[in-house]
């Protein structure tokens, strides 16, 4: 009985400490997961003494905790963030990973001596990125870039795990059973499909199941959560137990549940954000203990060096191939490939070789943390210095919003919103609240006023107000604190604005000729950058067109474009190099050169455009 106590003291103190070094992580910009990985290797056999060997319950205890972060990532995953990402992300969770796998696994062979199947093996365990390292640094680290590049990189941490997991598991057992390569046939292929395939369904299953449970069954807000979680981990294991992905199954259910109206839904979010960051927590401190540092330097070099080729190789070109399709700009595409952490689930991958019974399992398992480490330290400190130098960092829509959303019992069809009124809001400077939002009360030095009788708003009051649904985010903005000015801001959106509705030929008769095609000069200038950028706009999007780049400045409450910002000095490129550039700027090099061929003036190479549209009223 003693040794529990003793057990149980040594683990709290641990989590206790990985909680608390995280205000020291926040303060001086550490990644913090690597702060949690190291507190469980200085506690570890060559640090304080713990001798923790249990590889079995390390990838069971690990494996559930990967569930918990996954269904918390879909959770909070709004369904529009995956609409326009779905595409891209998934071809990066899925060709990517293949192709990282492959061009890693074949520098592996080289500086480990492996066979190449071996060496396929280590790559397709730091294939994937870490979900808790990539949410953590975009969103809590107040990173503010265009949301089709950070929703790409979060739905792309979210999903590259099953692929990984597969691969790895697979290959584990390939390799352990001695078929080599001819066990990578057809029925290898069907397994994946089918794999993938009933994580799918039975995601999309276990995520109505959440919604319909919560919404019949559950008269307590208090036990919500732990319906929500129990399903969760139950979609997670049933999806295992019938051959599918767990992994994908609970992301999945993730995001169908977190876009639907949930009981308890605010208590709900909550409850999974301390619950994420206890598994998070847990996870890399047990992983670790696991670790053996007295065994790092007889792998030490082999191992820092296929860390760099894959931070600064593999990932790339994985990465670019991969979005050639996709109209991300040289910029976003090398953002992409720099924020490829490791993390937790490839040192989790690491234990499989060791499991099945791999020759030189280990040395799978401390590579691939010494990869890790290298991955945290390296990109986890330059997430903002690369966005920064890349010039991806884009001015607030809109200041901070104090808001909180409460439950309303039963099938309600407005939602209860409570707003803190901000120093300098719109709602201070005589802007009305909308007739479709109802205020009911507000709350000012501690005591309860009915709006009607509250007179002006002021700083600091509380306001309690019904909307109808999907109405918020329009009310954010007349709560929201002002937006400082910023000179910078002014040169990101360009030297003046145009109206969306001026006819596209008028770009084309200024700084062309052959600026745009001839379907794209019957259009208005806001659809054709609707077109161009796939059917939907977003805020901060930027367009080159020859030798102008145009900027969405303004959407309105429809999200429709508002204001076209026209800068006449086009983004540079990262690199002169011809790499990470999409197929539409290939055929735009392409069509440059054939007309320096032929003699033709182009944008680039001299041509002096006329005058351009005069700026908008």
């Amino acid at each position: 009985m003693e040794a529990f106590y003793i057990i149980l003291l040594v683990g709290t103190v641990l989590v206790l400490a990985a909680a608390l070094s995280s205000l020291l992580a926040f303060r001086f910009g550490a990644p913090l997961l690597l702060v949690f990985l190291s507190i469980g290797l200085v506690a570890g056999v060559d640090g304080l003494g713990i001798n923790f060997e249990n590889y079995p319950f390390t990838f069971m205890l690990g494996s559930v905790a990967l569930a918990i972060v996954l269904f918390d990532s879909g959770f909070m995953t709004p369904v529009h963030s995956f609409r326009i990402a779905a595409a891209p992300s998934l071809t990066l969770a899925s060709v990517g990973v293949l192709l990282t796998a492959g061009i890693f696994g074949l520098v592996a062979a080289l500086f480990l001596g492996f066979s190449w199947l071996e060496g396929l093996l280590l790559g397709s365990i730091v294939a994937s990125t870490d979900a808790a390292a990539v949410f953590f640094l975009l969103r809590i680290g107040g990173i503010n870039i265009r949301d089709k590049v950070r929703s790409t990189l979060e739905v792309e941490s979210g999903t590259n795990d099953p692929m990984a997991i597969f691969l790895t598991v697979a290959l584990s057992e390939l390799i352990a059973t001695g078929q080599g390569f001819s066990g990578l046939d057809l029925h290898f292929l069907l397994g994946f499909i089918e794999e993938m395939g009933l994580g799918l369904i039975f995601g999309l299953l276990g995520g109505m199941m959440i919604v319909w449970v919560l919404n019949r069954f559950t008269s307590d807000r208090g036990l919500a959560p732990i319906f929500v979680l129990t399903l969760a981990l139950l979609v997670f294991a049933f999806t295992g137990v019938m051959g599918g992905s767990g992994f994908l199954a609970v992301y999945v259910a993730g995001i169908y549940s977190g876009n639907r109206k949930m009981f308890a839904k605010p208590q709900i979010v909550r409850f999974n954000e301390g619950l994420t960051w206890l598994a998070q927590i847990i996870m890399f401190l047990v992983l670790g203990l696991l670790a053996t540092p007295s065994q790092f330097p007889a792998i030490l070099l082999p191992a820092i060096g296929l860390a760099v080729f894959l931070i600064f190789v593999a990932r790339p070109i994985a990465v670019w191939l991969s979005l050639l399709p996709y109209d991300f700009t040289q910029q976003e595409i090398g953002f992409v490939a720099w924020v490829g952490l490791r993390g937790a689930v490839s040192i989790l991958l690491a234990i499989m070789p060791i499991l099945s019974g791999v020759e030189n399992g280990h040395l799978y398992f401390n590579t691939t943390f010494i990869i890790v480490l290298v991955s945290l330290l390296v990109q986890g400190w330059t997430i903002r210095p690369v966005a920064e130098r890349l010039g991806l960092i884009i001015p607030p829509r809109m200041g901070a919003v104090d808001k909180v959303e409460l439950d309303l019992p039963g099938k309600a069809t407005h939602e209860l919103i409570s707003y803190r009124v901000m120093k300098d809001s719109p709602i201070l400077q005589g802007e009305r609240i909308p007739r479709w939002a109802m205020p009911s009360l507000v709350i000012r030095d501690g005591r309860s006023i009915r709006y009607q009788y509250a007179g002006r708003l002021k700083e600091g009051d509380q306001v309690y107000l019904f909307v109808a649904p999907n109405y918020t985010k329009l009310l954010d903005r007349t709560f929201a604190s002002q937006v400082p000015v910023d000179e910078d801001d002014a040169e990101f959106f360009g030297a003046f604005a145009i109206s969306p509705t001026r006819p596209a030929k008028e770009l084309d008769a200024a700084y062309g000729p052959g600026l745009l095609s001839p379907n794209e000069q019957n259009m208005t200038v806001g659809d054709l950058i609707t077109s161009r950028l796939g059917g939907r706009a977003d805020y901060a999007d930027r367009i080159r067109f020859g030798s102008i780049v145009l900027i969405v400045r303004e959407l309105d409450e429809h999200e429709h474009i508002r204001s076209i910002g026209i800068s006449l000095e086009p983004v540079e490129p990262a690199t002169n190099l011809p790499i990470f550039i999409n197929m539409r700027e290939i055929a735009h090099r392409i069509r440059d050169l054939i007309r320096r061929y032929r003699g033709r003036p182009t944008p680039e190479n001299g041509a002096t455009p006329p005058k351009g549209p005069t700026p908008a009223a």
